[in-house]
């Protein structure tokens, strides 16, 4: 009987399948255009309860399960660098600020709670994740989690563990980030039946 293989094919190599010799221009065009969707969606601000809700988040998960985690991890350390080198790719750039100073601020721990994201769905979806809404919800929310451990550690670290830290950097972005997951769960199976079909 045939071994099945402990890992699959991410949905952007499906995509945009590639020699050995093109690897590198292959990953650096979806590098940069990662990087390019990750500023777009901080940009975006969506009217919602009780907080506006910007779709950083959702770009960051899908880029991981999309890319795996491999490049999921290195489009998400590209972005940090651009922003670390003071280009205006964070939500609420350059008005707060930019560079080091702003990556330093209340943000700083979900920047770095990016790279987790996006590394864990990325390792899930490398093992078939993506392809089925209850498997892709929970490898969302599994990626909210660890994106969120961080910022929260930093926030308390910051600002105090005396204040409401929760109330600050969690609660409000709940339904936001459920809604997002809901989103995500529903396109990348979908985009995975697309795929098969041509």
């Amino acid at each position: 009987m045939a071994q099945q293989p402990s890992t699959h094919i991410t949905l952007a190599a499906a995509l945009w399948p590639s020699e050995a010799a093109q690897k590198a221009v292959r990953v650096t065009v979806l590098a940069l255009a990662g990087t390019l969707l990750l500023t777009l969606a901080a940009k975006i601000q969506v009217p919602f309860y009780p907080v506006p809700m910007t779709m950083t988040t959702f770009a960051v998960l899908v880029i991981g399960m999309a890319y795996g985690w491999r490049l999921g991890v290195a489009t998400i350390l590209l972005y940090l660098a651009e922003g670390a080198l003071g280009l205006p790719v964070f939500a609420g750039t350059p008005e707060k600020g930019v560079g080091l100073a702003y990556m330093l601020g209340g943000t700083g721990g979900y920047l770095i709670g990016y790279i987790f994201a996006a590394g864990l769905c990325g390792w899930l979806a490398e093992r078939g994740w993506d392809r089925h809404v209850a498997t892709t919800a929970l490898a969302m929310l599994l990626g909210n989690i660890v994106l969120y451990v961080p910022g929260l550690l930093w926030l308390g670290t910051l600002f105090g563990w005396d204040k409401p830290i929760l109330e600050w950097g969690l609660t409000p972005f709940i339904l936001g980030d459920l809604t997002k997951l809901a989103l995500a769960a529903a396109v990348l199976p979908l985009a995975w039946k697309l795929v098969k079909r041509s």
